[in-house]
């Protein structure tokens, strides 16, 4: 592996609209990405489709966060049959490990039958979250963890979700692409008051969604609770609550 990345550095990017990838996982290199255009996810425009709402109060699947951070990072690293090869090698793994060893990378896990099957992770600073990679080995299960982690931003008090790129699967739930002006508009504001790699006054609160859940004077029937930190019907009641 190349020399690790300076954390400082990175985040200093990711504050200023860049943010580094690399062409394989075998590729000890990096190089640093600043697209001209730029996927976002605004959180008052998710799309949350009768199905996938229906399919979230079951109760089949069970949602957590920062249950499983390595294992998610890993799973995103992996060759699959519709994706040969990722952009995730051993030198971002490192630091995107070390971030979250810090408080400002996070993950979200979806399961069934005690299996990780979904999920994705990403990097937090002041109120923007920029999402880096998501995997699904059931259906819906990375749609499932999106629900969650909007659900989490909105509670939160954050403004800005950044998706990198624009993705098929991304723009169903209600992703748009955007100029980089525009972007880095939106960006500037999410991040003034956060010191880059630190917490600060103008940090979002990632935690806010858990203490929602467990303050709701308003519990969902039992029959509709999941086991885990977060149920599936209090992801819904949030987006509902924030929509």
């Amino acid at each position: 592996m190349n020399e690790p990345l300076d954390l400082s550095i990175l985040m200093q990017a990711y504050a200023s609209g860049i943010f580094p990838m690399a062409d394989s996982a075998d590729d000890p290199d990096i190089h640093w990405v600043e697209p001209r255009k730029r996927g976002i996810l605004p959180l008052d425009r998710f799309h949350l489709s009768k199905s996938l709402a229906k399919t979230l109060k079951s109760g089949r699947f069970v949602s957590t966060a920062d249950a499983a951070f390595d294992e998610v990072v890993d799973l995103c690293g992996e060759s699959t049959s519709d994706r040969p090869s990722t952009w995730i090698n051993e030198t971002i793994r490192d630091a995107v490990l070390r971030l979250h060893q810090r408080g400002h990378a996070h993950s979200i896990e979806t399961w069934l039958d005690g299996a990780l099957v979904g999920g994705l992770y990403g990097v937090r600073l002041g109120r923007a979250f920029f999402g880096e990679s998501m995997f699904s080995r059931e259906t819906d299960a990375s749609k499932l963890a999106l629900c969650h982690l909007v659900a989490r931003l909105r509670i939160g008090g954050f403004t800005l979700l950044d998706c990198q790129f624009i993705t098929p699967h991304l723009a169903s739930l209600g992703a748009i692409e955007i100029s980089r002006d525009a972007y880095m508009s939106l960006l500037s504001s999410a991040v003034a008051g956060a010191a880059a790699g630190a917490s600060g006054a103008g940090d979002a609160d990632f935690g806010a969604l858990d203490r929602w859940a467990a303050d709701d004077a308003s519990p969902p029937p039992l029959a509709m609770i999941v086991p885990g930190p977060v149920s599936g019907w209090r992801i819904w009641q949030a987006l509902a609550h924030t929509s």
